[in-house]
């Protein structure tokens, strides 16, 4: 049976979109460590684009104002790996604990299940294998040290990206003749998106530290920062969460009230979710819950971390742009054209 022409004509065109999306995925994959800097510098940079207009309200020079720009972006990333270095050592040295916690929670339930002892025997044997795994998995100063050099660059190029793009952003804008206002009606989008909801995760984490200090959780400091960086990474970060203060119950507590931290946690994170962030970000910026999760997924199989950082703001961007885009003219597109004929 010979197909329509129009039909092997769409057949080909599908064929041919999904041949060239395939090799843009795997151009973004190998080209990772020079693409995740360079989209998470673009990504810092528009952030960071209302100080910059504000600077230059102010009649600061733009070379200037970008450098005061990168100063600020450098100390703030300095004092957050200053602030989160001891809490992270501090979680790494409660993984023992934590697993010691765990093996003696195993084998007294399997203690009161008879008939379990060679059961028992096998859960010792490996959570010792574990636990000798996960001390060999730490990373060593040599490895510290081989790591080095590729996260030297990669910090430069994120460095230069978002120095050159906010020196030069009003001339990159100025070529795209008919979409700047598109254009910055995108990023005034990401940044309103980026500080509000860095406002309202400072808050969830406020409220988790409180909640976890009144319950009597170790290391309460500890629970809020992670509640404050993991509910970036939206649905994700939440379940790891509740898994992690799910463990935590039980092998602090006893009874009923080893399920607390977990019941607070999640009361907390649904009233931010369904209440909080609604009404602040607004429904202008709300996107489809599967696009978000899909996007985070593929951000974080396609650059890892950084991957999973700037997702969403370019989910964001991208639905912003194409909602403010000027609508295709005669002049722009022939096909349009064409078709209104």
């Amino acid at each position: 049976m010979i197909a329509h022409p129009e039909t092997r004509a769409r057949l080909q065109t599908v064929s041919i979109a999904l041949v060239a999306l395939v090799a843009v995925v795997t151009a973004l994959k190998l080209s990772q460590g020079l693409l995740a800097p360079v989209t998470l510098g673009l990504v810092v940079a528009i952030v960071a684009a209302p100080g910059m207009r504000l600077l230059a309200r102010l009649g600061v020079p733009r070379a200037v104002s970008a450098s005061i720009s990168l100063v600020f972006v450098g100390a703030l990333t300095v004092l957050l790996i200053a602030g989160l270095g001891p809490i992270v050592m501090d979680l790494i040295g409660q993984v023992p604990r934590i697993e010691d916690e765990i093996r003696w929670w195993i084998i007294d339930a399997s203690r009161a299940i008879r008939g379990l002892e060679a059961v028992q025997f096998e859960l010792e044997q490996s959570l010792a294998e574990n636990g000798e795994a996960v001390e060999e998995a730490m990373p060593g100063l040599l490895d510290a040290l081989s790591v080095a050099p590729n996260f030297a660059a990669q910090l430069l190029t994120f460095a230069g990206t978002f120095f050159f793009f906010t020196l030069t952003q009003n001339e990159i804008y100025a070529a795209f003749k008919g979409h700047a206002a598109s254009l910055r009606q995108a990023d005034k989008a990401v940044s309103h998106y980026f500080v509000t909801v860095t406002v309202i995760n400072a808050g969830l984490g406020a409220a988790v530290f409180t909640a976890m200090t009144a319950i009597g959780v170790p290391n309460p400091i500890l629970w809020g920062a992670a509640a404050f960086i993991l509910n970036f990474v939206l649905y994700l970060g939440p379940v790891m969460l509740l898994i992690a203060f799910g463990v935590v119950g039980f092998t602090q507590f006893n009874g009923a009230y080893a399920l607390l931290p977990l019941v607070t946690y999640f009361l907390l994170n649904m009233t931010e979710a369904q209440f909080v962030t609604p009404t602040l970000v607004g429904q202008r910026l709300q996107l489809n819950p599967l696009v978000v999760f899909l996007a985070i997924l593929f951000g974080l199989w396609l650059w890892g971390p950084i991957g999973g950082v700037v997702s969403l703001p370019v989910l964001v961007w991208v639905t912003a742009y194409l909602t403010h885009a000027p609508a295709p003219t005669a002049k722009q597109d022939p096909d349009f054209a064409q078709a209104q004929v």
